[in-house]
């Protein structure tokens, strides 16, 4: 192994920790909002890993995203309201609402990026896109999951039963989704700038 190989796999190792010490951090920072959801931002470094280090580091970090939210039901880094009521439904389909869905964050935004590398669209341009994306696949397949696993809930039924399958997402996640979307995009456009800068992209 040549020291520039070994060099580019610490400085990649490195990175993947440093993002998940932030994934971490940003576990304690949601934002509540009605229904037991809230905002977060843990998208964004999903999605610099992503392009950072393409599927494999997408699916990294989207990993970590998603066992720390899975872990979120139980009251470990922080505490997700509904996430406790209906862990007690069924743990294995609360895993896969928390967990599979944020690892297909990750290689769905490795794939964009991917996709986008292809252009000639500026890099701030590309990154943005890439965390818009991000932050976009987390709401639907977060709450498409929720609804299909878990609307027969108590908890959920019956807002799913009055408002509808579509209206209650929208009014669960407007907000949410547009606060989280525009940040993702604004915040992973400058990171990605900035890996360019550090030659890690």
């Amino acid at each position: 192994m040549s020291k520039s190989t070994r060099n580019t796999r610490v400085t990649r190792m490195t990175l993947l920790a440093m993002l998940a010490a932030v994934l971490v951090v940003l576990a304690f920072v949601n934002i509540p909002m009605p229904f037991g959801l809230s905002i977060t931002f843990n998208m964004i470094p999903v999605a610099i890993a992503a392009i950072a280090m393409g599927v494999p580091g997408g699916l990294i970090i989207g990993g970590a995203f998603g066992l720390i939210s899975f872990l979120q039901c139980f009251g470990v880094f922080g505490f997700s309201a509904l996430g406790a009521a209906l862990v007690n439904y069924s743990p294995l389909l609360m895993f896969v609402q928390r967990f599979v869905s944020r690892l297909a964050v990750g290689l769905l935004a490795a794939l964009v990026y991917r996709l986008l590398s292809g252009t000639r669209a500026p890099l701030y341009v590309k990154g943005a896109v890439t965390g818009f994306a991000a932050a976009f696949f987390n709401t639907l397949f977060f709450m498409g999951l929720l609804v299909l696993l878990f609307g027969q809930t108590p908890e959920l039924r019956d807002t799913i039963a009055a408002k509808g399958v579509v209206m209650y997402i929208i009014t669960s996640v407007g907000i949410n989704a547009v606060v989280e979307m525009l940040v993702a995009a604004l915040v992973t456009g400058g990171a990605c700038v900035a890996l360019k800068k550090a030659r890690l992209i």
